[in-house]
């Protein structure tokens, strides 16, 4: 069934009261079951698990993935089953809606744990109390609901903007509910499918589990160059140092060859130049001069590398993200018009007891901005009246994060707390935590409020009532912390469930010490040892319970925590502390971040490479890169092969690339998830 929506001239000229009335009178479904205790239920329950997903991929690359769709097909292949069998009556497709919302929420739970909540730890060596944590972010993510809804009947009732994702999902839905219920269950089967294989090459890839099940000679390795090394006389080497050393390598990840294949070929081109810069070019030649030095114990891996890199990922990516976001005047100037006219609706709102009401919004800011300011004295030591000084630049932020939100579904949380960052290395020159914890603020609920909105188009478009929405969101977040919060503690941290429960946190590694320790005591050149450890020896280190937790290792890079530390350690301690051929490698960068923006604005678009993607490659293995890339250039050539929508092979690769990526990314995040609980404190 079509969609029902405004023509771009009723948009321009209509009321926003008529355009309400339109929506009420056309749209809205009424009393249609929407906030249900099963869509309830199945939302906190999908959204928790698929939680766990941003978890892996977070740590990854950095990013997180929506897991809107991947829910509404999951659900409503679920409960076509359960009618089928005669258990239920079908899903309504505004409880699939409400349900998507709730899943959503949850999934965005993750951010502030693989960013800036990491980052916090890396500087200062402490692992955050877990109820610490579980607060935290869900008073951020509270406070970004209520920042959100004042600004929904601007953004979608008014100006009517796309919200991509949100209309995407919006499609799907509609589809799916009014359309061919065996396409929805073809869908359904191939994220299933996809999800399966996706598991069992996971299961496969862990010596531990594949030696306990007998199995041991049908494990994956898990890198396929693993046969080169086993030969004493030769291994391959670049510029003197050996290849694996230097992350170049190929690893069969799954989940990363289909986050590529989502996000695209120009990300994954973008991506993979950056990380051939690094690893083939510039860090073999950073070691043969000395300025990449061993650790403690003599070797070179990923992590040393990255203690040099960064610095120039860490520019291009900053002034990329900035020059890209300050370069288009016209979404700063439309986020702050337009905020005060059209009172005169309000008299006679046909939407009054559709909405959520104002009351909220003039009650819970103030409140919930209290508390959050609050915890951040108490958490992170934040003077208070530096706290007080966030919360209207989370207003601002919101604003311009919203905006760009509902033009390009891009949210731009890593510039906007970059320019926290910057706004507080200049209040608070000396004092990194409150460095952290201020930008953690402002990007986490200017994120939350972006993405809430994001959920909430479709239910717009759909004919859904907007408050129990906005119910099922905070249903959502709650859901989030209680289930990926301890998963975290567990999977990255190595912390067993009775120390959780005891309060008994060791440290982590802030990486300092042991950076001073390998000049003073190692040679130039990495020994025949690898820098990565195997998955049996982090297997012991986990159960060694005095050893400093790593957060930052060749398996999980932590990219997006890298960034918020590194610019928080050069603002507050300035960029005279980095070895000389950082600080050329970071104006370097800063360069050509602004350059490849500008080239991007004068092809209109077509440039391929992102200074953002470049940058981002610089703090990721080569491995992952070029796993990433694979993923993106298979279903790249598989659109351009494969035109003719009624053959199979379009069918299946190209109509249904989100549901194999989903399927893939699910399926393989959630047994990597397992696997490491299972190696650390099962087996």
């Amino acid at each position: 069934m079509a969609l029902k929506q405004l023509t771009e001239e009723q948009i321009r000229d209509w009321t926003l009261e008529q355009k309400d009335r339109w929506w009420f009178e056309n749209v809205w479904r009424g009393n249609m079951p929407q906030l249900t205790i099963r869509s309830a239920v199945t939302g906190m329950m999908l959204g928790g698990i698929l939680s766990l997903t941003n978890l892996y991929i977070g740590a990854k690359t950095g990013w997180t993935l929506g897991v809107g769709i991947t829910s509404v097909i999951l659900a409503f292949a679920m409960f076509k089953v359960l009618k089928q069998l005669g258990l239920g009556s079908e899903f309504t497709v505004l409880e699939n809606n409400c349900m998507q919302s709730i899943a959503t929420a949850a999934g965005y739970m993750t951010a502030p744990m693989i960013s800036s909540l990491a980052a916090y730890m890396m500087i200062t060596g402490e692992v955050i109390p877990i109820g610490t944590t579980m607060a935290w972010i869900t008073s951020l993510a509270v406070l970004g609901v209520l920042f959100a809804f004042p600004l929904k009947r601007r953004f979608i009732n008014d100006e009517q903007h796309p919200f991509p994702e949100g209309r995407a999902a919006g499609v799907v839905m509609d589809a799916l509910h009014t359309g061919d219920a065996r396409e929805g269950m073809f869908k359904a089967k191939l994220l299933a499918i996809c999800g399966g294989v996706s598991a069992l090459i996971k299961v496969m890839s862990s010596h531990t589990i594949m030696e306990k099940l007998h199995l041991g000679r049908l494990t994956i390795p898990e890198y396929l160059d693993a046969w080169a090394y086993k030969f004493e006389s030769w291994k391959p080497t670049l510029f003197g140092t050996e290849m694996r050393h230097l992350t170049l390598r190929a690893e069969p990840d799954v989940v990363m060859f289909a986050a590529g294949g989502l996000m695209g070929i120009r990300t994954g081109v973008s991506l993979l130049v950056g990380a051939v810069i690094n690893y083939c070019i510039l860090a073999p030649w950073m070691i043969r001069v000395g300025d990449i030095k061993p650790s403690a114990t003599g070797t070179i891996g990923f992590k040393e590398i990255t203690i040099w890199a960064l610095w120039g990922g860490v520019a291009m990516m900053t002034t990329a993200s900035l020059f890209a976001f300050f370069s288009k005047p016209k979404i700063l100037i439309t986020a702050f018009s337009g905020l005060f006219g059209r009172s005169k609706q309000q008299q006679n709102d046909v939407l009054k007891d559709i909405e959520l009401p104002m009351w909220v919004f003039f009650v819970g800011i103030p409140v919930v901005g209290a508390v959050v300011v609050y915890l951040a004295n108490v958490f992170f030591g934040v003077e208070v009246w530096m706290g007080i000084i966030a919360v209207p630049l989370i207003f601002v932020f919101s604003l311009i994060a919203v905006n760009s939100t509902a033009l390009t579904a891009i949210t731009p949380t890593g510039a906007l707390g970059k320019l926290t960052q910057l706004t507080y290395g200049v209040l608070a020159p000396k004092n990194i935590t409150t460095n952290i914890a201020t930008a953690s603020i402002t990007g986490e609920v200017a994120g939350h409020a972006s993405n809430l909105l994001m959920d909430i188009k479709p239910g717009y478009m759909l004919g859904a009532k907007p408050r129990q929405q906005a119910v099922g969101h905070v249903l959502g977040i709650f859901a989030g912390a209680v289930i990926s919060v301890p998963i975290f503690y567990m999977v990255f941290l190595n912390i067993g469930p009775r120390q959780l429960i005891n309060g008994d946190y060791p440290p982590v590694a802030t990486g300092k010490a042991e950076e001073t320790k390998g000049a003073t005591t190692a040679s130039k050149q990495p020994t025949a040892k690898t820098g990565a450890k195997s998955s049996s020896e982090k297997s012991t280190a986990a159960k060694d319970p005095n050893a400093p937790r790593e957060l930052v290792t060749e398996q999980y890079p932590m990219p997006s925590a890298v960034i918020w530390k590194g610019v928080a350690e050069v603002l507050t301690e300035g960029i005279d502390k980095l070895p000389v051929s950082a600080r050329w490698a970071a104006l370097v960068g800063a360069i050509v971040g602004i350059w490849l923006e500008i080239l991007r604005m004068i092809t209109k678009g077509r440039s391929w490479i992102s200074g953002v993607g470049v940058g981002l490659a610089m703090m990721i293995p080569f491995s992952t890169c070029f796993a990433m890339f694979l993923g993106s250039f298979f279903f790249w050539i598989a659109g351009l092969k494969w035109k003719d929508p009624n053959s199979m092979v379009h069918k299946i690769l190209v109509k249904n690339q989100e549901p194999i990526c989903a399927g893939l990314i699910a399926g393989g995040a959630l047994m990597g998830i397992v696997v490491a609980l299972l190696e650390n404190f099962v087996l």
